[in-house]
């Protein structure tokens, strides 16, 4: 059975011997009942994955010592996925959770036209990227962005390849027959519950967007992102 898998943000910069979070320790030692001398994962979320042997099980501050580390290269592809805000912030959280497992690279949260909410918990989001990250047992964390207004984020987009999906009449191309998987960076835009407004399609046209859809059906702008994760993910 592997080993438990924790994060633990500064690992980079640890000695061999250093002590946990109180709260990483106290599920070590009181919810998963470790040991001295047993085994667990680490991983900074940035690449670094190390096993360490617990020292002392302190269930305030388990004290380890990494026996061995694995660094793993970035993806070499850059996929960003920036969603509007929505205003039920659950299923904004439940496409955090699915994008880490994934293994997105960047998480931009949008404020267009028609996005109804503002507040936006950082704090909150990054504890579910966490969370996902430890599930899925990943090494690399989504990047989250602090929300952007939708003319900045495509004012400052340098992917290689820009997408932006909506449900406006016109040309628009399959995302699965354009995306490139030897493109370095990819973004695609995804809109809120009201979609984008002709305005914003045609300024994000302007700047070398490419209107694509993502299938017959309408989706909820959660699930839209999501499809499009996978899409650029494995196709």
């Amino acid at each position: 059975m592997p080993a438990p898998y924790f994060y633990f943000a500064h690992l980079a910069t640890m000695q061999d011997e250093f002590a946990l979070n109180e709260s990483s320790s106290r599920h070590i030692v009181q919810v998963l009942r470790m040991q001295s001398g047993e085994t667990l994962q680490l991983t900074d979320g940035r690449g670094l994955k190390v096993l360490a042997k617990i020292q002392e099980a302190n269930k305030k501050k388990c004290v380890v010592q990494i026996i061995e580390k694995q660094k793993h290269e970035r993806p070499k592809r850059s996929i960003s996925i920036a969603l509007s805000l929505l205003k039920n912030a659950s299923r904004f959280e439940w496409f955090l959770e699915k994008s880490a497992e994934l293994g997105v690279s960047e998480i931009i949260p949008l404020k267009t036209s028609r996005t109804e909410k503002q507040q936006f918990r950082m704090d909150r989001m990054n504890s579910i990227l966490e969370s996902a990250l430890i599930q899925s047992q990943q090494v690399w964390m989504p990047v989250l962005l602090e929300p952007q207004n939708f003319n900045s984020c495509i004012e400052n987009a340098q992917a290689d390849q820009k997408f932006i999906a909506h449900c406006e009449s016109g040309k628009k191309n399959k995302l699965s027959e354009i995306t490139q998987t030897n493109s370095a960076s990819q973004l695609i835009l995804i809109g809120p519950e009201g979609d984008f407004t002709n305005e914003e399609i045609q300024l994000a046209i302007r700047h070398q967007f490419v209107p694509v859809d993502l299938g017959e059906n309408r989706l909820r702008s959660e699930t839209a992102a999501m499809v499009a994760a996978v899409v650029l993910k494995f196709c």
